[in-house]
């Protein structure tokens, strides 16, 4: 395994990894469109677009590192890709009752928050590495909204997917702190080298 911090990064834009996030980012309105309409056929169809977007978010990581075409195009669409299927699947899942209020609430203003955070170091030419609670975060939020469209499996009544998102809940809000406190480090040293210069 390729160790992130010090990957070969290239600037083109072209590469199979990034065929396979395009791949995913263009299969969220077919899953959204799906997962709204009210029938069963429909509903499984979602879950397998949905399923595999969610699936290939790994597998174009590894194809990227593995063949040496980590690219900046891909840095930076990559987690927004991420950020589209989270959003599109806890919006779709609270529009047909499968989840609260407060969920996509949350998620999303955590996300606007992690976004205008990524602006501010962005203006001093910081980019912050993806830290690993944040991949298992996301990896947990995608498996219990995948179970929740799929409708299975449950437990005395209960779907095991609300649980899993719950659980994805708490990480969401410990990954914000730890992207808080390392971008609050990040920006002094950044500051720091600008007044000096």
């Amino acid at each position: 395994m390729v160790d992130e911090a010090t990957e070969e990064v290239h600037s083109g834009i072209y590469s199979v990894a990034n065929l396979v996030t395009i791949l995913r980012l263009l299969l969220v309105p077919f899953f959204f469109a799906m997962l709204l309409r009210d029938s069963e056929r429909a509903r499984l169809a979602a879950f397998a677009l949905y399923a595999f977007a969610a699936s290939t978010d790994w597998i174009d990581g590894q194809i990227a590192r593995r063949t040496h075409t980590v690219t900046h195009v891909g840095k930076i669409i990559d987690p927004l890709v991420d950020r589209l299927l989270l959003a599109s699947g806890v919006i779709g899942l609270y529009i047909i009752g499968e989840l609260p209020l407060w969920i996509p609430v949350v998620l999303v203003l955590r996300d606007v928050y992690l976004l205008y955070g990524s602006y501010v170091l962005e203006k001093y030419r910081v980019i912050l590495p993806v830290i690993f609670i944040g991949k298992i975060t996301t990896a947990v939020l995608l498996t219990g909204f995948s179970s929740l469209i799929a409708g299975w499996p449950s437990v005395n009544g209960s779907l095991v997917g609300t649980w899993i998102v719950y659980l994805g809940m708490v990480l969401s809000f410990i990954t914000a702190v730890q992207y808080s406190f390392s971008a609050k480090r990040a920006l002094d040293t950044a500051k720091a080298a600008a007044s000096t210069s």
